[in-house]
């Protein structure tokens, strides 16, 4: 990388340089694993100098925590703009499903990468991130319990193995998930949108 290259890079836009930090470091993660890939390796395929990477990010820890870290926030966001409307509650968790599915598609890189790595967090970062996907997990499934005390939803069964239940399929679509496969993202999250709301049907 040249001297003019950096100065290019490092005049963009401040969301630019970020952005291109995480593509990168995602692509490198991915190929040659967290541990074994450089930050001098992910600066100079992103253009920009270690001085401009740690204007953004303290550590090559910190690049990892947030290529979760955005994914999961934008998700959160989503859920409660859904959880909080007027619309019934079934349409609601219907919408919040079908979404958490789609998002975790469109950002696929992203989790495989954070899951393969996680383990190689700092422990403060590890238990931050831990804590906010169960605020979200919480958030969701404040939906199930509110039908399940309206009595919309069977009851029998507890919410937060329903929760594990289907977070554990919408995780594992790292494995199998193809984008030259024959059904488009959001018709896979309406296929689980509809398997979690048939789990929930109550007992005639």
């Amino acid at each position: 990388m040249t001297r003019a290259t950096a100065r290019k890079a490092e005049a963009e836009p401040d969301a630019t340089v970020p952005r291109r930090l995480l593509s990168v470091a995602t692509k490198l993660f991915a190929k040659k694993g967290f541990d074994r890939t450089s930050v001098q390796e992910i600066v100079e395929a992103a253009g920009v100098t270690k001085g401009a990477m740690y204007h953004y990010f303290d550590s090559k820890d910190d690049l990892l925590y947030e290529i979760y870290g955005r994914v999961l926030r934008a998700q959160t966001e989503q859920l409660e703009k859904v959880a909080v409307t007027e619309a019934p509650l079934r349409e609601r968790l219907r919408t919040a499903s079908t979404d958490v599915v789609v998002s975790t598609i469109a950002n696929l890189d992203d989790n495989k990468v954070f899951w393969q790595s996680m383990h190689q967090l700092s422990q403060d970062k590890q238990r931050t991130v831990r804590a906010e996907r169960r605020k979200y997990h919480e958030r969701f499934r404040g939906l199930i319990e509110e039908g399940q005390r309206s009595g919309e939803f069977r009851a029998d069964k507890p919410a937060d193995i329903i929760i594990d239940f289907f977070f554990g399929s919408v995780h594992h679509l790292g494995s199998w998930y193809r984008r030259s496969g024959s059904l488009s993202a959001r018709e896979i999250g309406e296929h689980y949108a509809d398997l979690l709301l048939a789990s929930l049907r109550p007992e005639s």
